[in-house]
C-alpha cells in the first residue's frame, strides 16, 4: 500500500509496531486539512451502519428499532416488523448488509438484540416495504440483560462469506470458550448462516479471543482487519489470521469470578501463541468502531489507507497499514476531530465517498467525506 505523505508528526507514541504484525502504538499524526465533510441526512438516532443500494440510496439501520431508506436528503421510514428489537444499553437494532445480488433479489441482512439473542435476519424490499425471508438467517449469538458488549458488526470477505463481529457480554469465559458465539469473529454463508467450508474449526468462528469487536473492513487484497473496544486501556486494530486467539481472557483461565477487567487485551502471557494487536490505543482509549478502506485516486496520498470511527474520541483516525498488515502511523484529520460529536458508522460508497455515521443520540446524521 502507498505510504500517506503530507502529514506532520505532533506525538509519538511507544511500542511503534511499523512493519508487520507486532503488537503496540504507532506515531500519531495530524493531516494538513484537505476532506471535505458534508451533511448527507439529518435527524436520525444512533444509526450504525450504512448500506448502498445499486442506485445510489443507502439503507441506515438506528439502534432504536428502525430502518430508515435516504434518497436526495431524505430519509423514509421502511416498513418493516422491528416489533422484536430489544433496544437497551449498547444493544439494538445494529449493522446492515446489503446483498451483493441485491438487483435481482432485492435482500439484505441485519443483525439486532432481541430479548433473548442477537440474531441476523434477511430481509426482502419492495419499495418501502421489507418482508423477513430468513428469520432468522442465524440465531443463538448471546446477548446481555444490559445490553453491555453484545455489538454485532458484519461485512462481506473477497469471497462475499459474511463476517459476523461479536462481543462477549461482559461475561468472563465467554471470549475463549469455543461453544459460545460471543467474543468472536464469525464466517458464514450469507444464503444459509452455516459455516463455511475450511473455517478453522469446522463450524461458524473464524478468530475467538475478542473482547468487543466493533468494525471490520476488508482490505482489496483480501486482508480483514477489526476494530476492537479495550476497557480502560487499549483498543486495539487487529488483522484476522483463521483461527487466532486474541488473548482476552477476564476469567483468567476460569480462575475468578465476575468480569476482571484488569487483563491485558491480549494476554500474551497466559497465550504465548495469541495474535498481537498491529495497533493498541494505550491510555486513554478511544472507544473506536467501524472501519473501511480509502480507495481510488480521487483519494490521493490517502489512497488505501484505513479509516476508523471513535465513539469517546470523536474523531476519524486514518491508518497508514503496511502491505504486511502493520500500522505505519495514525493521522487524525481536523475537519473529523470533535466536529460532530461521536462518529460510529464507517463505509465507502459507490461514489467513491466515504459515509460516517454520528451517534449522539439526538439528531444524528449521515456524513459525506471526501477529499476537498
Amino acid at each position: 500500500m502507498r505510504r500517506v505523505v503530507g502529514f506532520a508528526a505532533v506525538l509519538a507514541l511507544a511500542g511503534c509496531s511499523a512493519e508487520g504484525g507486532g503488537g503496540g502504538s504507532a506515531p500519531s499524526t495530524t493531516t494538513s486539512g484537505g476532506l471535505k465533510v458534508e451533511v448527507v441526512v439529518a435527524g436520525l438516532s444512533h444509526p450504525w451502519d450504512v448500506g448502498f443500494l445499486p442506485d445510489g440510496r443507502m439503507l441506515v439501520p438506528q439502534r432504536p428499532g428502525r430502518i430508515s431508506l435516504v434518497a436526495d436528503g431524505r430519509a423514509t421510514d421502511v416498513e418493516a416488523d422491528l416489533g422484536d428489537v430489544a433496544a437497551r444499553g449498547e444493544g439494538g437494532l445494529m449493522s446492515l448488509v446489503v446483498h451483493p445480488d441485491f438487483a435481482t433479489s432485492r435482500r439484505f441482512t441485519t443483525c439486532f438484540n432481541t430479548a433473548s439473542d442477537v440474531r441476523l435476519v434477511t430481509w426482502e424490499l419492495d419499495g418501502t416495504k421489507a418482508t423477513r425471508v430468513k428469520d432468522p438467517l442465524l440465531s443463538g449469538l448471546p446477548t446481555a440483560a444490559s445490553g453491555r458488549h453484545s455489538g454485532c458488526r458484519m461485512a462481506l470477505d473477497r469471497d462475499g462469506d459474511l463476517l459476523v463481529g461479536t462481543g462477549d457480554t461482559a461475561r468472563g469465559t465467554a471470549a475463549q470458550d469455543r461453544s459460545t458465539l460471543g467474543g468472536k469473529v464469525l464466517r458464514v454463508d450469507l444464503a444459509t448462516g452455516e459455516g463455511v467450508a475450511g473455517n478453522p474449526f469446522g463450524d461458524r468462528i473464524y478468530t475467538y479471543g475478542h473482547r468487543n469487536v466493533q468494525g471490520i473492513a476488508v482490505r482489496q487484497d483480501g486482508m480483514v482487519f477489526t476494530a476492537e473496544h479495550g476497557p480502560d486501556v487499549d483498543d486495539e486494530v487487529n488483522v484476522l489470521k483463521p483461527g487466532g486467539n486474541y488473548g482476552w481472557d477476564p476469567s483468567r483461565g476460569g480462575t475468578v469470578g465476575g468480569y476482571d477487567e484488569s487483563v491485558p487485551m491480549t494476554d500474551l502471557e497466559r497465550f504465548p501463541d495469541a495474535v498481537p494487536a498491529v495497533w493498541s490505543s494505550g491510555d486513554p482509549t478511544e472507544a473506536i468502531c467501524d472501519a473501511a478502506f480509502l480507495v481510488g485516486e480521487q483519494w490521493g496520498d490517502l489512497d488505501g489507507v484505513l479509516a476508523v470511527t471513535a465513539l469517546k474520541g470523536t474523531k476519524v483516525l486514518l491508518f497508514t497499514v503496511t502491505q504486511e498488515g502493520g500500522v505505519h502511523s495514525v493521522a487524525i484529520p481536523p475537519e473529523l476531530d470533535g466536529t460532530h460529536g461521536r462518529l460510529r458508522g464507517a463505509e465507502l460508497g459507490p461514489d467513491g465517498a466515504l459515509y460516517v455515521t454520528t451517534s449522539n443520540g439526538t439528531d444524528d446524521e449521515v456524513l459525506r467525506v471526501s477529499r476537498g
